[in-house]
């Protein structure tokens, strides 16, 4: 067996967890009556400025090992992103006939986190040439 999959198992484990406890506090506090999925666009969002900042600077910056690398990339990321329950959330809200929400909810979940890649991208960019 492939010991990079213990590197990717323990990065979505550790990945899966933050993600369970971000969305809990988060929907807890911005959105206790579960009216719109807060914690999922967050998590979402946030997770994709993370992957977009670490593949440029893990590919462009030597500093950890490429099982490190897929622990944080594949494995975090994969485990702390949640695109699963971004679709589950959205068909929930399509059930309920709740179809302004459920665009809003779509269009900033997938808006917003593909704007956070690009901007880990560039975040990741400007740390670099501060490097050198």
């Amino acid at each position: 067996m492939n010991p990079a999959i213990w590197y990717v198992a323990a990065g979505s484990a550790v990945g899966g967890v933050t993600r369970f406890l971000l969305t809990d506090v988060l929907q807890q506090r911005l959105a206790p009556a579960g009216s719109f999925p807060i914690g999922t666009l967050v998590v979402n969002v946030t997770g994709s400025l993370l992957l977009g900042f670490l593949v440029r600077w893990l590919l462009e910056v030597p500093v950890v090992s490429p099982e490190i690398r897929l622990m944080l990339t594949v494995g975090f990321c994969g485990g702390f992103t949640t695109f699963s329950t971004f679709s589950h959330d959205t068909v929930a809200m399509m059930d309920h006939g709740d179809w302004p929400r459920t665009a809003l909810y779509v269009g900033l979940s997938v808006g917003l986190s593909l704007v956070a890649v690009v901007g880990g991208i560039a975040l990741a960019r400007e740390m670099i040439s501060w490097r050198q």
